[in-house]
């Protein structure tokens, strides 16, 4: 096992003592010359120590908070601190799109890294994330501070915690370095960029996965099943007094005893050990357009983010936003406080933590409903001790017109109200398991990443399933993240017997990603594979017919199908124009013959359905 300096100092200095007395006694040296020798052996051990110490002052210390760590100077800091100290490791997570290796730093008290250690002695795992977005790097050069803090015993981390740093996530992004990117924000003097090598903004990226950083994140996930995730970044937004928001999973949506005990307990006890610590923080100030003297509504984090993402697996998940225009140095400061509440306080719950998510969890085999949508409880708030500045309109240098400013001068205390309440307004029940036919391999991968169990079909199997039929969506006219995502997404089920060929993939629901496979394999879900467009394929018609040809079998189909030529007759009374379009009317007899292809706008994920 590796041991650090501090560790070696009592065996340098018996083995110098024992030199020494051997020398006196043969060399028979007077008192006074065998005390300065030992006043030497003690100054060359504490400089030693010192030496040690020096070697872990960060960039961010050395710059007294105005430079965060490098990607190179934050690697190989860690490096140092694994190597001399046997109670943090480093491990690989995966590869990233820049092609440098995305790597996790663990730290357990005793040294102990192994997923069944933790386990056995019901350790709650803390997963903290840095830099996914690197001009947001406050996170980055706490978490360094931290950790070092905590290897040389400088803060106590309990037994009963286990953390997981990822150091910078977003490598890619954060070797883009430059001093301009982030025109709204005070410091510090260089920072990353927000896309990723791909130009991906990662923090919309957990559920379509098309950075190579998204999978091995999620395969990470997966692998230590993280009881506690904190993804730390910086916000935008309303000017205030306050350094540190947070921004915690909705508890609705959490949902379960997880839900109820992060909005009673674990939230209300970060607030107020951070208060105690000297920061009164608030909600995430979910407000842009206007001034939040008001109040605000909670953010929503869907599924595309991260905590998001991370609450479909019933993961308490919390996003500090420190506060923009504050110094760095006060931000990365605040930041490291906040990790240590966040290990205070889940030390302290430990027990609790691992009860409520252990009661999640059984609940969720049970589990048949599942929401897909929310929306905003206007009748409900929380009340929030706000400290804005007070704003108003003056004229635009710039413009002339009329711009908001705030008066710094003039700051102001008030309770206001917090929107934290959410009701689901589309649901779905969960089938007992989903078929997805192997040319699908896309959306098969991203399930695996996420540790989700998956059998294929032994031979070709006619089963009776429920299909649906897209039957409307709309698209957004401009590429969000790569994609053009569909939204208000209506589909209609009908129930059929569909050939299934050898290789086809079924996937239980009887499994930890239950939740995660409702959310993303429903054609409704906003955040699901097929608004990503991992479907595309099934909305474009393949085949058709040239008009000339047509309008003798179609008279011939009306004349054998009296109820299709009757549907043909009322829109034609329904809709004048429809009536004097020749090519609409030949159209809807195709689309309701056996001609038409029946493969269009279905949608290529099939529910079987419980017995």
């Amino acid at each position: 096992m590796k041991r650090g300096w501090h560790l070696r100092q009592p065996l340098f200095f018996v083995v110098c003592m024992t030199s020494l007395l051997h020398f006196c006694s043969v060399s028979l040296l007077r008192m006074k010359e065998f005390f300065s020798i030992i006043l030497a052996v003690l100054s060359i051990t504490v400089n030693a120590q010192q030496r040690s110490d020096t070697a872990f002052i960060t960039p961010f210390e050395r710059s007294k908070g105005r430079q965060t760590a490098t990607y190179a100077e934050c690697m190989d800091f860690y490096k140092k601190l694994s190597s001399a100290y046997q109670n943090v490791m480093i491990g690989d997570v995966g590869i990233t799109d820049i092609g440098y290796p995305l790597r996790a730093v663990y730290y357990t008290k005793d040294g102990l890294f192994t997923k069944e250690e933790w386990k056995k002695n019901d350790r709650v795992v803390i997963l903290i994330n840095n830099d996914i977005h690197p001009g947001e790097p406050d996170g980055v050069d706490a978490s360094m501070m931290l950790l070092r803090d905590a290897a040389m015993n400088k803060i106590d981390v309990p037994n009963n915690i286990v953390l997981v740093v990822i150091p910078i996530y977003n490598i890619g992004g954060a070797l883009n370095r430059n001093s301009t990117s982030r025109a709204n924000q005070n410091g510090p003097e260089s920072y990353g960029f927000r896309g990723n090598a791909k130009n991906l903004d990662l923090n919309r990226d957990f559920i379509k996965c098309d950075a190579a950083e998204t999978i091995g994140l999620e395969e990470l996930f997966a692998r230590i099943t993280p009881d506690i995730f904190i993804d730390n970044h910086v916000s935008d937004g309303a000017d205030y007094q306050h350094i540190m928001t947070l921004l915690a999973s909705q508890h609705d949506k959490l949902g379960g005893a997880a839900g109820k005990f992060m909005y009673t307990t674990f939230t209300p006890l970060l607030y107020k050990d951070m208060k105690a610590r000297g920061y009164d923080m608030v909600p995430y100030v979910n407000d842009f357009a206007n001034t939040p003297d008001k109040g605000w509504r909670a953010f929503f984090e869907s599924p595309r983010f991260s905590s998001g993402y991370a609450a479909l697996y019933g993961i308490l998940a919390y996003v500090p936003e420190t506060h923009m225009l504050k110094p760095f140095k006060d931000r990365v400061n605040a930041t490291y406080a906040l990790m240590q509440s966040f290990i205070k306080v889940a030390s302290e719950h430990a027990k609790e933590i691992k009860q409520v998510r252990a009661d999640d969890k059984k609940l969720l085999m049970a589990q048949k409903e599942f929401p897909l949508e929310w929306r905003v409880d206007t009748t409900r708030a929380d009340t929030v001790l706000f400290m804005g500045y007070e704003a108003g309109h003056k004229k635009s240098e710039v413009s002339g017109l009329p711009r908001l400013y705030y008066d710094r001068t003039k700051p102001y205390t008030k309770k206001v109200p917090f929107y934290d309440h959410f009701v689901a307004t589309k649901t779905v029940t969960a089938p007992v398991a989903y078929i997805i036919p192997k040319p699908w391999a896309s959306v098969i991968a991203i399930l695996r990443s996420n540790g989700v169990r998956i059998q294929r079909l032994r031979e070709d199997t006619t089963m009776y399933v429920t299909a649906y039929h897209i039957d409307k969506y709309e698209t957004l006219p401009y590429p969000y993240e790569k994609h053009y995502l569909h939204k208000n997404i209506k589909a209609v089920p009908s129930n059929t017997a569909i050939k299934f060929m050898e290789g086809d993939y079924v996937v239980w629901l009887n499994q930890p990603a239950k939740r995660y496979l409702v959310e993303t394999l429903e054609p409704e879900a906003p955040d699901g594979f097929f608004a990503w467009n991992f479907f595309d394929g099934i909305l474009q018609q393949k085949e058709y017919f040239s008009d000339y040809v047509f309008e003798d079998v179609a008279a011939d189909i009306l004349q054998k199908d009296p109820s299709l030529k009757k549907q043909l007759e009322e829109k034609c009374k329904l809709d004048a124009d429809f009536a004097k379009n020749a090519d609409a009317q030949l159209d809807f007899v195709y689309r309701h013959s056996s001609f038409f292809e029946q493969s269009v706008n279905r949608y290529p994920v099939y529910r079987l359905e419980a017995p």
